[in-house]
């Protein structure tokens, strides 16, 4: 049975290297190949390229390439209906005095692409038609041989585990989301419970820096690979569905991962204007310039770019008599990194750094590379957006989806480090639900800390004092 090789060996610098298996050239026709590259195809003709027969196995770059950008053109169980029906009249399963050689040769190779599918998008399967496919043709495949029963099951006890397993996951941020509140609420109910900061709960920002990788890796994690794609569906021209946009866009790990990022931006600002006292205050934004320096340097640029971007959010800002008091040199470094300038240049510039280091990397921390998420997702927005799915002759434009499948591919990599920091479970339960002001609420903090600069200041804090606490 072909082996699967790692994510990252599987596309080189030109995108698609076909000589990761010895495939056969094609003679079906409708695919169109310059250099031994497959630049584009007919989508029936793409589809026959994924099914294997007696001599021939997909790449795992074209399996999972198009197994990603196919979501575009069609449903997964549409498309895991026709992988079907395939090799049930190609390789003559249905027939169960078919030769018993040309079953054991094909066999294995079928249950290969299965289990790639299965492995890689996992999610696909929560809907009931692939499960009931998957399970139709994974009986077909048993019914040969013990060996292949066996093989069966465990693919089949796999994919369970991990839906039952993103289940789990989903039922735990939805608890966290149904008893979040906003942190003045809490302040006027019962002002003693709210006492706390974060420097009583971790005083150490290495500490924290580590806590943020953990939920970083965790939320990476349940991302699956087709959340990017799915997050840019539109319609195919040459589909008569109307219903098929929205009943595609599945994204809600990936929105929940950006979700995160929000509240943590909230949290950092919600910390800096908390205090009452100017000097506690300066301390709280050198501690997290402290913690953001060290997100850096393990390679969490997500968590890093959410700090940022709490400390830059205009209540923090405009707090210039704090300011005045913060040894600035390190935030100025920290915020030269990540100068949207030139589209991120000195940011991208440390993150082809950290994911060199990665490949090369011997421990579990070298091996961290988490991106600044929203410009992943712009990157891929653009790239999407910047070029045909079809070609003017009605094909696939297969040359953009090889460059779609290197950029997930890549975040798959990266997705799969494990956490090599302990865990601290007090300090994960405040970072994920302690609660945080709102934006008005962290205005108003931010006035009464340091009091309104101009008219149109002054009449945004009466309004705000009036419609939060109360007062007039």
């Amino acid at each position: 049975m072909p082996q699967t090789p790692p994510f990252s060996a599987m596309f080189d610098s030109s995108g698609y290297n076909r000589n990761l298996y010895q495939s056969a050239e094609d003679s079906c026709g409708g695919l169109y190949y310059h250099d031994n590259n497959l630049l584009s195809g007919s989508l029936e003709a793409l589809i026959q390229h994924l099914v294997p027969n007696v001599d021939y196995y997909p790449d795992r770059t074209y399996i999972f390439t198009f197994l990603l950008s196919s979501r575009l053109f069609m449903h997964p169980y549409e498309l895991m209906a026709k992988v079907c029906h395939l090799c049930v009249e190609h390789q003559q399963l249905s027939d169960p005095d078919s030769d018993k050689n040309q079953m054991r040769k094909i066999a294995p190779k079928i249950l290969q692409l299965l289990t790639e599918w299965t492995e890689t998008f996992p999610y696909d399967f929560r809907d009931e038609r692939m499960m009931r496919n998957l399970k139709d043709l994974a009986h077909r495949i048993a019914s040969g041989e013990e060996t292949y029963r066996k093989n069966v099951q465990q693919m089949m006890q796999c994919l369970i585990r991990k839906l039952a397993t993103l289940s789990q996951y989903e039922e735990v941020l939805a608890k966290i989301s149904s008893t979040s509140t906003d942190r003045l609420t809490v302040l006027k109910t019962k002002p003693q419970s709210i006492q706390r900061d974060i420097i009583t709960i971790c005083n150490d920002p290495y500490t924290l820096a580590q806590q943020l990788t953990h939920i970083e890796l965790e939320r990476l994690n349940y991302i699956g690979p087709e959340e990017f794609v799915q997050a840019f569906v539109q319609k195919d021209p040459l589909d008569n569905d109307k219903s098929c946009y929205t009943e595609r866009k599945k994204t809600r790990n990936l929105e929940a991962y950006v979700e995160w990022f929000n509240r943590l931006s909230y949290l950092v600002a919600t910390e800096i204007c908390m205090p009452v006292k100017k000097k506690h205050r300066a301390r709280m934004i050198e501690y997290f310039i402290d913690v953001a320096r060290e997100c850096f340097n393990i390679g969490n640029f997500n968590s890093l770019m959410a700090i940022i971007s709490g400390m830059n959010m205009s209540p923090v800002s405009r707090l210039k008599k704090t300011w005045a008091k913060v040894k600035t040199a390190k935030f100025d470094i920290l915020e030269h990194q990540m100068d949207p300038s030139s589209n991120f240049y000195n940011y991208r510039t440390a993150l082809r750094g950290a994911a060199q280091r990665s490949l090369t990397a011997h421990s579990s921390r070298e091996k961290i590379v988490i991106p600044f998420f929203s410009l992943l997702i712009k990157d891929i927005y653009f790239l999407n957006e910047g070029c045909a799915n079809r070609l003017p002759n009605g094909h696939v434009n297969f040359e953009k989806f090889w460059e779609l499948a290197k950029q997930v591919s890549e975040f798959m990599t990266w997705k799969q480090v494990e956490c090599p920091f302990e865990r601290d479970r007090k300090i994960l339960q405040y970072l994920l639900t302690v609660p945080v002001f709102s934006e008005d609420a962290l205005y108003l903090a931010s006035y009464e800390s340091e009091g309104p600069e101009n008219h149109i200041e002054k009449d945004r804090w009466k309004s705000l004092r009036s419609s939060l606490l109360g007062r007039v």
